[in-house]
C-alpha cells in the first residue's frame, strides 16, 4: 500500500483528500493552515481540510510556517512515498521536496504553464477565459514550474463564478489525480518540462484589484465581479463609503453618461454606466455597514433614495 502525506487546505482540496482516503492509500497525515479567526465575530475556524481529515480519524498537522519548523520534521520523519499537495498555501522546503520516495505532485487549478500562482481560478475568469483546467505536476522549488504529469481542460461558462469554478475543479481534480496516481506509483507517467515562453502567473488577489473602474467596459467589469465572487467581493465607492457588488450582470441601457452614474432603476435591479457607453445591472450588493442584499430589498430600504445620475466613484 502507498502511503502518502496530503497537503492542503481551502473546499477545494477537501474531496481530494476524501477520494485518496476511499480508494484505500495510506494516509499518514493531514497537513494544513492554522485554524483562522473567521467573520465579524472572529469566530476560530478550522480549515476544510482539517473538518474532512477529522471526519475520516486521519491525524492532522497545522503548521504556522512550514519551512525549518518541528512540523517539517515531524513530516519528513512519517517517511511517506508520496506528498500531494492540493491548494495548500506554503511553498514547500527543497528539504520535504527530496524526502519521499514518489516525490512530491501537486494538483494546481490551471492548464500550466498558465496561471502559475496562489488566484489560478480568480484569475481566469477575471481575464475573461473561455476555458481553465487543472494540471497535476511533480513539485518544483520554483512556484508551479515542474514538470506536468496530466491534464484535463474544462469550459468556463458565462455565467461561472469563481466559487462554482472551484467545486468544478475540485471535481475535475479528484478525478484526474485518481487517473493518473498508478501511473505515478509503477513509473510509467510522463514528466513535461514546462514551456517557459509561455508563463502566465496570478498572485494572490490584492485590494487593488477588487476594486471596480468604470471606466473599463461592462464586460470587463461584469468578469471583474463573477472572478471576485463569492470572495473576496468587488467593490466600488458611493457617498463616500464602500459598497460591495456581490453578483451583477452585463446591463442593457446604451448612454452617453459618465462611468459611474446610475443610468436606470428597475424593481429588482439598477444600471451603472460603463465606460463603453453600456452598463453594469447590479442584483446583489452590501452597503458599506450592512449585510449583504439584493437590490431589491436595498430600493425597497434605505436605497430607496438612489436616483438616476447618482454617481459610483
Amino acid at each position: 500500500m502507498t502511503s502518502v502525506v496530503f497537503m492542503g487546505t481551502p473546499a477545494f482540496s477537501a474531496p481530494i483528500l476524501r477520494m485518496l482516503y476511499e480508494e484505500g492509500y495510506d494516509v499518514l497525515a493531514v497537513v494544513t493552515q492554522p485554524d483562522r479567526p473567521v467573520g465579524r465575530k472572529k469566530v476560530l475556524t478550522p480549515p476544510p481540510v482539517k473538518e474532512e481529515a477529522v471526519k475520516l480519524g486521519l491525524p492532522v498537522i497545522q503548521p504556522e510556517k512550514l519551512r525549518g519548523s518541528e512540523e517539517l520534521q515531524q513530516i519528513i520523519g512519517l517517511g511517506a512515498d508520496l506528498v500531494i499537495t492540493a491548494a495548500f498555501g506554503q511553498i514547500l522546503p527543497k528539504e520535504l521536496l527530496e524526502a519521499p520516495r514518489l516525490g512530491c505532485i501537486n494538483v494546481h487549478a490551471s492548464l500550466l504553464p498558465q496561471y502559475r500562482g496562489g488566484a489560478p481560478i480568480h484569475q481566469a475568469i477575471i481575464d475573461g477565459q473561455d476555458t481553465t483546467g487543472v494540471t497535476i505536476m511533480y513539485m518544483a522549488e520554483k512556484l508551479d514550474a515542474g514538470d506536468i504529469i496530466s491534464q484535463q481542460e474544462i469550459v468556463i461558462e458565462d455565467t461561472d463564478h469563481t466559487g462554482s469554478m472551484f467545486e468544478k475543479l475540485s471535481g475535475v481534480g479528484r478525478e484526474l489525480l485518481k487517473e493518473t496516481l498508478p501511473s505515478i506509483i509503477d513509473g510509467t507517467n510522463p514528466r513535461i518540462p514546462q514551456d517557459e515562453s509561455k508563463v502566465t502567473y496570478a498572485s494572490n488577489i490584492s485590494r487593488e484589484q477588487e476594486r471596480i473602474d468604470w471606466s473599463k467596459d461592462a464586460r470587463t467589469i461584469y468578469n471583474q465581479v463573477r472572478g471576485l465572487h463569492p470572495w473576496p467581493v468587488a467593490y466600488t465607492t458611493f457617498e463616500d463609503a464602500n459598497f460591495k457588488i456581490w453578483w451583477a450582470q452585463i446591463g442593457t441601457t446604451s448612454n452617453d453618461c459618465k462611468p459611474g452614474e446610475v443610468t436606470a432603476i428597475h424593481k429588482d435591479h439598477f444600471e451603472i454606466a460603463t465606460g463603453d457607453g453600456g452598463s453594469l445591472a447590479v442584483y446583489d450588493l452590501q452597503p458599506a455597514g450592512k449585510k449583504r442584499m439584493t437590490a431589491q430589498d436595498y430600493l425597497r430600504g434605505t436605497g430607496s433614495k438612489l436616483q438616476i445620475g447618482d454617481r459610483f466613484e
